[in-house]
């Protein structure tokens, strides 16, 4: 019985957590989300002084404190770097910044100011600024804040005020505002999935149309090697025959990769089964279209410690053959380096390491890889690769960062929290963001 409550303990947190984690690793693996994360930052801890100078000196207002402003502006600081908070601080730090900065603070200077006009449309402007937040974290915060800042009016003012006439009408025009916002995101949820879905179904018609042709070909190249066996052909000739078959490969392993990332927009990424690590490596090295056995030995695995995830057996094979995909082209580009995959699962947190020391990647475009159709060279890759893999890993409630240097290595670090019927304090640890 107690290990039941447990389970349904952790999964009822992990459904909490999962709006706070989501916005996090948004904002920590897309340049335009963290840009606006940074500008809000920027006019809220600015905008705290400047208003308190307007309504206190030259529109004076009832009611006004440079305590309240000086902490509400010190809370927007830590958003100008939000790769250097963990997950777990992250949620805490976004659930009290949000909850303090905007309806508490706003509902507390509107009722102190007795419902007026200015604190009004202020009170509305902070709900609107809300509730372009996840719905669920910007519920969460409007409740909290609001009730906060009525017992603390009721400390201090005079509590029959909320019952006024002023105060209480304005809360059918918060409800309306936050159900309208509401339906709007939603709105614009679903014609992004219709638009994602549409593409989808274009972009799978092509990739079936493709496996006849190959198909073809790959036997007519089985053909032709077992002539040039026959007939002792030249060298250059068997290679020639070698390279075609391992292009057919891998535009079959491209395919493949094309048509999970069009499912992805119908399909349910969510955990539903238990994952071995060093059996999804092992699976990934058997399917993998290597050149040849050369190319196979510069790929070199250590267990430390198996562990197990909640996870998908299929799609965890997807992200493991786009890295070595990815690794063996940094090493086939620079002319130099190996792969080494470290399965690491006696550490708190588990983890597998993605290590080549290849081209690596630029501190510039470092930020950008995750992003869909990003590639780097533009010509090198769909763009799609990485960003499903982030894709597939948030869904897990997992974590995939990278960590190079340009012409040295690339390490690309996959944390998985602990299966849900193991107990766990944390998900994951402070991570830093790779300067």
């Amino acid at each position: 019985m107690m290990h039941l409550r447990s389970a349904s303990g952790k999964r009822w947190q992990g459904k909490l957590l999962q709006p706070f984690l989501h916005f996090h690793d948004t904002i920590e693996h897309a340049p335009v989300r963290r840009t606006q994360v940074r500008t809000l930052a920027v006019i809220g801890a600015l905008g705290m002084p400047l208003y308190y100078w307007l309504w206190q000196h030259v529109f004076p207002q009832e009611y006004e404190s440079p305590l309240l402003r000086g902490v509400a502006a010190l809370l927007f600081l830590p958003a100008l770097w939000p790769g250097r908070f963990s997950n777990t601080w992250f949620s805490v730090y976004l659930f009290l910044g949000l909850t303090f900065e905007l309806p508490f603070f706003f509902t507390y200077m509107f009722l102190m100011n007795h419902a007026s006009v200015l604190w009004v449309h202020s009170l509305l402007v902070a709900l609107i600024v809300l509730f372009h937040f996840d719905a669920r974290i910007a519920m969460l915060a409007y409740l909290s804040g609001t009730l906060l800042a009525c017992l603390a009016f009721a400390v201090r003012g005079d509590p029959a005020v909320m019952l006024s006439r002023e105060v209480l009408q304005q809360l059918p025009v918060h409800w309306f505002t936050i159900a309208v916002l509401s339906v709007v995101k939603v709105g614009r949820h679903v014609g992004a999935q219709e638009k994602l879905a549409g593409l989808a179904a274009g972009l799978g018609s092509v990739a079936h149309e493709l496996r006849t042709p190959l198909v073809s070909v790959e036997a007519n190249v089985r053909g032709l090697q077992r002539s040039a066996a026959a007939l002792q052909a030249d060298a250059a000739s068997q290679d020639a025959l070698a390279r075609i078959q391992f292009e057919v490969r891998h535009m079959h392993h491209m395919i493949d990769l094309f048509l999970l990332s069009a499912s992805t927009v119908n399909r349910k990424l969510e955990a539903n089964e238990t994952v071995a690590m060093q059996d999804s490596v092992a699976t990934m090295l058997r399917r993998y279209p290597f050149t040849s056995a050369a190319q196979r030995d510069l790929v070199k695995v250590d267990v430390r410690a198996d562990f197990t995830f909640d996870g998908q057996s299929e799609l965890c094979a997807a992200i493991l053959l786009n890295l070595l995909r990815n690794a063996l082209k940094g090493i086939q580009r620079a002319g130099k380096g190996r792969v080494r995959i470290i399965v690491d699962g006696a550490r708190p947190v588990p983890r597998l390491l993605f290590i080549d020391t290849g081209c690596g990647i630029a501190a510039s475009r470092l930020p950008l890889i995750f992003d869909r159709f990003y590639s780097y060279p533009a010509h090198n890759g769909s763009g799609i690769g990485l960003a499903l893999c982030l894709q597939i890993m948030q869904a897990w409630h997992a974590r995939i960062r990278c960590v190079a240097r340009e012409n040295a290595y690339a390490i690309f670090v996959l944390e998985f929290p602990h299966p849900v019927s193991t107990p766990r304090s944390s998900r994951f640890p402070s991570i830093h963001r790779a300067r």
